[in-house]
């Protein structure tokens, strides 16, 4: 067999035309070498009447006249006689495919006269298509305004603007702010000075035109506007600096906060806890640096609208509430016994009345579960405090479980294994054994927890397998906070009535409304006792 390949390869060299015909080859021998079929075509492109086809197709190109390719009216055999040998004995070829009953043929007969328009070309059929307009979805700038909306928008700046051709000054602009532009009214002074980047203390109408309808701001959504009014412009996300330029407009301007213009260094305060309560809740990657899809994630343009429409600003409890800023300041103000500022371990295993265990302490103040801002080793900021207070009083919020797990993990390998767990309880069991109250067995409340939570293993828990549960917050108070542990475990009825008659109100609303009612009643007992005529060092007094 293989004696009688290589003859035929021998063979191939002096193939003549009589000898495309071969019917003694088989298709295996084709199939077994496959360069006989290339050696048969160079010889068919070798015979005369194939150079004389392929002459008189490039000419008919040349010429621009319309091509043939089983032969044109100027070619030499065009009377008829086949240029192609058949490749197949008579009566063996195959068929051909069947013309298409709904389009042109496939193929046309030799000798035909038809052109190629006459082919129904598939390039011409998809030429002639209706084309599907896409409407652009995509603006580098932002969508353009609708034209009725623009138009809308333009009528109400020239009555506005009206008599004033002089432009608008800071005091007269809270119009635009509310009004035209939609946004709270404390964002009248930074938006007045995104549009005024001369600084000459006008804005004028084409000014106002072309930052707010020709920049395309009016389409935006409203965390997107403030999202573009406060970032720097080499930024992309803001800061806690960007913030304080509103914040000081609403101290200024808010009704529920005039009180506070004579103490101007508890207005920084007041700001400083808004914004500290902005990050912890709206920057959960906790870099400080607030993006645009944070904000849009988070409640804060709600709670602006909010304050913007409530005389009563404690009414704004997410963020502004000032009942809050004076609970938080004043629990600060408790701990910080020497009043530098400044906060160290000694001083907050007081707070809440011994409330937390030293092993606790000890992990916050590692700054593992988070990196103090103070300067200063071994001693937390007032930052540092507002995230401390936040976290331990309302445990059910994300953020809360977020700190407080990374603090029990102490391997830090995102699981809360037994061991864990059992070392920060063995303080806690410690501590119901001196007050002479009965112990609870880690065992036993190990099983508790399990049930309360569900995890997905029974082995360990998972910050998922928190977020999941509604009784997590427990958990942690179980482990490291002795008083709130004896509050679940007695389920005071008054807390629970509290619970059903006001729903939306988170355990930090709770809270801050319970201290605060405190703070004023010892207020106001220091007061009745400071007007008796009793002499008192004034480098006690509180802060308000």
């Amino acid at each position: 067999m293989v004696g009688m390949d290589v003859e035929v390869v021998r063979d191939v060299a002096s193939l003549n035309p009589d000898l495309l015909q071969l019917p003694e080859v088989s298709t295996v021998v084709l199939k077994e070498n496959p360069n006989i079929a290339e050696q048969l075509f160079s010889q068919w492109l070798a015979l005369p009447d194939t150079v004389k086809l392929v002459k008189s197709l490039v000419d008919d190109a040349k010429t621009g006249a319309p091509l043939n390719a089983f032969g044109s009216s100027s070619s030499t055999n065009a009377s008829g006689s086949n240029p192609l040998p058949s490749m197949f004995p008579a009566g063996s070829a195959p068929p051909l495919s069947p013309r298409s009953t709904s389009g042109s043929p496939r193929f046309v007969k030799r000798g035909s006269n038809l052109g190629p328009s006459s082919l129904g070309s598939p390039l011409k059929v998809v030429k002639d298509l209706p084309r599907e307009v896409i409407p652009q979805f995509y603006f580098q700038n932002g969508r353009p305004p609708a034209y009725e909306l623009k138009e809308q928008c333009l009528s109400r700046i020239n009555q506005l603007y009206f008599g004033r051709t002089d432009g608008l000054q800071i005091q007269e602009f809270k119009f635009v702010t509310k009004e035209i532009c939609k946004l709270p009214s404390f964002y009248s002074g930074v938006l007045f000075r995104k549009i005024d980047v001369g600084c000459t203390g006008i804005v004028s109408r084409d000014a106002l035109i072309d930052f707010w309808v020709n920049g395309n701001m009016m389409t935006m959504d409203t965390a997107t506007q403030i999202y573009a009014i406060l970032k720097h412009p080499d930024r992309c996300y803001l800061i806690q600096e960007d913030f304080k330029p509103v914040l000081r407009e609403l101290l200024t301007s808010h009704p529920g906060l005039e009180f506070l213009q004579s103490t101007p260094e508890f207005q920084e305060r007041y700001a400083e806890t808004v914004i500290y309560r902005i990050f912890y809740y709206m920057n959960r990657s906790g870099n400080g640096h607030l993006t645009l899809r944070e904000l849009k994630r988070g409640n804060l343009i709600a709670a602006m609208q909010h304050a913007d429409e409530e005389d009563d600003i404690n009414k704004v409890l997410r963020y502004f509430s000032y009942e809050h800023f004076y609970v938080i300041y004043c629990k600060f103000w408790e701990l910080d016994t020497d009043h530098d500022f400044l906060i160290d371990k000694q001083n907050l295993i007081r707070y809440g009345n011994h409330a937390l265990t030293y092993r606790i302490v000890d992990r916050i103040f590692s700054q593992v579960p988070r990196k103090f801002t103070s300067k200063v080793e071994g001693k937390m900021g007032y930052e540092d405090f507002v995230y401390f207070i936040l976290s331990e009083e309302d445990k059910s919020a994300e953020p809360s479980l977020e700190f407080w797990f990374k603090c029990i993990d102490l391997d830090g390998n995102g699981i809360l294994t037994r061991n864990e767990m059992q070392f920060f309880y063995e303080e806690q069991l410690h501590r119901m054994e001196c007050m002479s109250q009965e112990p609870v067995l880690f065992e036993d409340i190990l099983c508790q927890m399990i049930d309360m939570i569900g995890p997905e293993n029974d082995s360990y828990f998972t910050l998922r397998d928190l977020k999941h549960s509604k009784l997590s917050g427990n958990i942690f108070n179980i482990l490291f906070n002795l008083n709130k542990f004896m509050a679940f475990e007695t389920r005071d009825p008054f807390l629970i009535r509290q619970e059903r008659e006001e729903p939306t109100l988170t355990e930090w609303d709770r809270f801050a409304r319970r201290e605060y009612i405190r703070l004023s009643m010892e207020e106001d007992g220091e007061d009745a006792s400071n007007g008796s005529g009793d002499v008192w060092d004034e480098s006690l007094e509180a802060p308000f």
